[in-house]
């Protein structure tokens, strides 16, 4: 198995060390299906204060990242390197989602870059090859967008997760949202345990979840309903969500 190599440029290394020592995303390391290296954006620095942000030209409020640390250290980690693919965490990009998830995850090479204040020298654009939004919202830097994107794409990972096809059977992987899961007690303060989930029958129990999830896609996300390809026997599921939602059930 090769082994994945995320490159993250920041001017907060220290940020990473919660998310990146716990969970999937230590497992992925200790497995060696991911490499992570955090660079310092402020040690590409030219001055003896490590200056890597400036005022902007035309005045105005804020902060913009200066070009000479960016383009310093971009080419520092590319050199050698011809499939390295640079994405720039900002919310001006294209949003992030699980087909981005995936398809990133078959990238041999990803840097990220950290952006920060105003933004980051316009000039800057030449070295990046993507740009990623979590949403339409702005953070305060971009390293929380960062360490989602590893997150996310590091289940793809061979041996990552331990069971395949709890992956496989996550919400968005076949285009609809994740059925409901139960565990014990059977009884809660009044409420059971769907009895069809207590059946061993596996066929009962693989056409309750597809309904569920269809169920669940209609209520919460009727748009990707729109954009999927159902079966002729997904379809019937979805037409028997439909009446149990009418009738209340």
């Amino acid at each position: 198995m090769r082994t994945k190599r995320i490159d993250i440029l920041t001017l907060f290394p220290d940020y990473f060390q919660g998310p990146f020592t716990v969970s999937m995303v230590k497992r992925a390391v200790a497995k060696k299906a991911v490499d992570i290296r955090l660079h310092d954006l402020r040690k590409y620095a030219n001055d003896k204060h490590n200056t890597a942000d400036d005022v902007p030209y035309g005045g105005g409020a804020g902060m913009v990242m200066k070009p000479e640390p960016l383009v310093k250290a971009l080419t520092a980690l590319k050199k050698g390197r011809k499939k390295v693919k640079t994405l720039l965490m900002s919310p001006q990009g294209k949003k992030f989602d699980h087909a981005m998830a995936l398809e990133l995850s078959r990238e041999s090479a990803l840097i990220l870059v950290c952006g920060h204040y105003e933004g980051l020298d316009e000039r800057v654009m030449k070295w990046i090859d993507r740009e990623v939004s979590l949403g339409d919202f702005v953070l305060t830097g971009g390293e929380p967008a960062a360490a989602v994107i590893v997150d996310s794409l590091i289940r793809f990972l061979p041996g990552v997760v331990g069971d395949r096809q709890s992956v496989e059977k996550d919400s968005f992987f076949n285009g609809l949202l994740d059925h409901p899961h139960y565990t014990r007690p059977r009884l809660f303060k009044g409420m059971a345990v769907p009895e069809v989930l207590l059946s061993g029958n596996h066929a009962r129990i693989e056409g309750w979840r597809k309904k569920e999830s269809l169920k669940a896609t209609l209520v919460k996300r009727p748009d990707l309903l729109e954009q999927v390809k159902l079966t002729q026997e997904e379809r019937k599921l979805l037409d028997d969500a439909k009446k149990e939602l009418e009738e209340g059930l």
